[in-house]
């Protein structure tokens, strides 16, 4: 939404609310009138639209063609809108005009940005405090500090949970990232919390994501009777774990001494 961008856009608002409208009615109608199945399978909510439709309905052959139609439909609301988009950018880039101020005024009138603003702050700050702590000890004791000085002894399972499934796969690709590269046994998937119960007994360790924290006693019960590791990130701590590989492979060493 932020990045086509749709939010703040008054142009692209009629499509955004059309759209979707537009698109529930071709389904009524291909369901009442055609004949084509109804939803009978659940599905997470991150699962893409066109697939959604398709598996959704039990591979309803009519739900191949829904899906086509849909598509081929939204592009046809949203290409008038985004020719005069696309026209205004055209004439302000001739003219010279940069945007980006006023987009960054226009989202500090209508948002309150100072919570995310200060996690940043926060995140950036404690990773500079802790480069110039690590040279500094690398000064004094002239060694240098590695994550792969300390492997992991066994294959370690590490499964990050988070609301949907999504911000979980940012941490878990850092993790899988930097333990191919720094040749530890480690490795790690995403999932969405409520769908872990069936799973869970798989992996030596499980990381909750800011979001799902506060759930942390509730799930303790069950790894501590299956014998997992459970670890609780908080929202600063989570973004850094995301951007740093070897630090997230430090996380989890700690979790086992």
């Amino acid at each position: 939404l932020f990045g086509a961008p749709i939010v703040l856009n008054p142009v692209f608002f009629i499509p955004f609310i059309l759209a979707p409208i537009v698109n529930v009615w071709i389904f009524k109608f291909f369901v009442d009138v055609i004949g084509m199945n109804s939803f009978s399978v659940v599905l997470p909510w991150t699962t893409p639209g066109p697939l959604g439709i398709i598996m959704g309905t039990g591979f309803e052959v009519w739900a191949f063609v829904l899906a086509i139609t849909l598509i081929v439909v939204d592009v046809l609301i949203y290409y008038p809108f985004f020719k005069v988009y696309d026209k205004q950018i055209l004439e302000d880039e001739l003219k010279g005009i940069d945007n980006s101020e006023a987009l960054r005024s226009k989202v500090a009138d209508n948002f309150d940005t100072r919570k995310a603003d200060a996690v940043i702050a926060s995140s950036v700050g404690n990773s500079t405090a802790q480069e110039v702590e690590s040279k500094d000890n690398e000064s004094i004791t002239g060694t240098t500090t590695h994550a792969n000085d300390n492997v992991m002894p066994e294959p370690t399972n590490v499964l990050v949970l988070c609301a949907g499934g999504g911000t979980s796969g940012l941490l878990a690709n850092a993790l899988n990232t930097a333990a191919k590269e720094h040749h530890q046994p480690v490795k790690a998937a995403a999932g969405g919390y409520g769908a872990h119960m069936d799973i869970m007994k798989e992996y030596d360790l499980i990381i909750l994501a800011p979001q799902v924290a506060s759930n942390y006693e509730d799930i303790k019960q069950d790894t501590d009777r299956l014998g997992i590791k459970l670890a609780k990130t908080q929202g600063a701590e989570y973004i850094k774990l995301t951007r740093d590989g070897e630090g997230a492979l430090q996380f989890v060493r700690d979790q086992f001494k």
